[in-house]
């Protein structure tokens, strides 16, 4: 799945003259966490987060009044605080891509950008999200089925005959790149439900079949 197909396209941006103060205010009226910064023509110059804007503002401590506080507030411009060196991705990888780079920096967003580093679109870990529910079909139900299978050629095909003999309707099929245990993996199959009777009967005779990890 293409991070192009997933990512928000109308991105909410700021530019590094726009003020920490005004900042806050759309990111909460939007609902966001991040604001990519960029000039004139589109392209990145840093990203700032809520994170950044809370650690800039004064502490509830502060002796300024409140006067004083919001001529401070309207000073600090994005320039001044938001972060140069941005991890970014473009919208032709994979989101699966995006989820490696995201965990790699320990982020939950990051801007998507064309080959002139002009911002086209942001991927977060909400819409890894929103794939994870998509392509494993969770929403509609089912029964998923945690297997344990030889790591080798043809390895999964005895079970997805079994399955197709016994008339379950595959849903989703998912595997583990790292072996469970050494010459094994892990194969995750989600089915349609089925009548409750054929059901029971399947459960227990996969259990004796292969090596059923789980049932859920």
């Amino acid at each position: 799945m293409l991070i192009e197909n997933w990512m928000t396209k109308d991105v909410v941006t700021a530019t590094p003259e726009t003020s920490m103060m005004k900042a806050s205010k759309i990111m909460k009226e939007k609902g966001i966490s991040r604001l990519p910064v960029v000039d004139e023509h589109g392209v990145l110059l840093g990203i700032v987060s809520d994170r950044d804007i809370k650690d800039a503002s004064p502490s509830k401590a502060t002796t300024l009044d409140m006067h004083e506080l919001y001529y401070l507030l309207s000073e600090i411009k994005l320039k001044d605080i938001m972060t140069k060196k941005v991890v970014t991705i473009k919208a032709g990888e994979t989101v699966d891509s995006a989820a490696a780079v995201m965990l790699e920096h320990k982020i939950g967003g990051m801007p998507v950008v064309d080959d002139g580093n002009k911002v086209v679109g942001i991927v977060t870990d909400s819409d890894i999200f929103k794939v994870l529910v998509r392509i494993t079909g969770v929403l509609e139900g089912g029964v998923q089925i945690g297997v344990r299978l030889p790591n080798e050629p043809g390895g999964l095909v005895p079970v997805l005959d079994y399955l197709k003999d016994h008339g379950a309707r595959l849903m989703s099929l998912l595997t583990a790149c790292e072996p469970a245990e050494v010459g094994k993996r892990d194969v995750y199959i989600r089915i349609r439900d089925m009548d409750k009777t054929a059901l029971t009967k399947l459960k227990a005779e996969m259990k004796d079949a292969f090596e059923v990890v789980y049932w859920v």
